[in-house]
């Protein structure tokens, strides 16, 4: 008797993106993902935020295929029971999983991305928590290995800001995100720790973001040269008065030289 195959099913399909594509965040992602080469690409990591629930961890799915509206995809479990044995991670729920939007955004892209080559690469996704600046420098520290291997991609989900009432509008706005956007750049884990607490900005994927600062840190040690830069910047829409709200997105690549 065979095993249950377990799905997520693509639970924000038809209300956060439709099958003509993404309203808001699209063409602005799009800039990150042309730069991904699928003949090397064989395994895909994908962190993203805990935005339902409280982790002060990171966190694994319970299933083994991620499905998308253009094909499914496959949880690599060989590399899943690799970090289940490190003891830092926690089980998600199907609930917890299918409730988050933050990795399912990332998947038709990804799908897309890899199309050519659809039947020869497995996805990690992981939910990332509320982590502390030492739980980020451990898991930056483990992803570290995975991150060295050019056979893997990893894909980092967020969003750069959202604005609302009792906001700052436009040029200061844009001021506050070419900095945070400057200190990413220089792969800096404690500035851009430090840039959040001394201006707030309400980055999403900050812990995601600090997890990669850090495996990138690590490498750096081992004498791995590398390089980050933003490709592309965008806003939902224009904050012209204090009761407007926007969500302003940027995406950006890291090279291995």
């Amino acid at each position: 008797m065979s095993n249950r195959v377990l799905c997520r099913e693509a639970s924000h399909a038809g209300s956060w993106y439709t099958a003509s594509g993404y309203t808001y965040c699209g063409s602005c992602a799009a800039h990150a993902y042309k730069q991904v080469d699928p003949s090397v690409t064989r395994r895909i990591f994908i962190l993203g935020p805990s935005h339902h629930v409280p982790l002060s961890r990171c966190a694994l799915s319970s299933v083994d295929i991620y499905r998308t509206p253009l094909y499914d995809l496959r949880i690599d479990q060989k590399v899943y029971a690799e970090l289940w044995k490190t003891g830092m991670f926690e089980r998600m729920s199907l609930q917890t999983d299918e409730d988050e939007h933050s990795i399912e955004m990332h998947l038709p892209y990804t799908a897309k991305a890899m199309e050519s080559h659809k039947d020869e690469f497995t996805i990690v996704p992981v939910l990332v928590g509320a982590l502390s600046e030492t739980k980020e420098q451990e898991f930056g520290k483990l992803f570290s290995k995975y991150l060295a291997d050019p056979c893997n991609l990893f894909v980092v989900s967020s969003d750069f800001c959202h604005w609302g009432k009792s906001r700052h509008v436009n040029s200061c706005e844009l001021q506050l995100h070419t900095l945070g956007m400057s200190i990413i750049e220089q792969l800096d884990p404690v500035s851009f720790s430090n840039y959040l607490k001394k201006y707030h900005n309400t980055i999403c994927g900050r812990h995601p973001i600090g997890v990669l600062l850090n495996a990138i840190t690590e490498l750096q040690k081992n004498g791995m040269n590398m390089s980050f830069s933003f490709l592309n910047y965008a806003q939902s829409s224009q904050c012209r008065n204090w009761q407007d709200s926007s969500v302003s997105y940027a995406a950006g690549a890291l090279m291995v030289h």
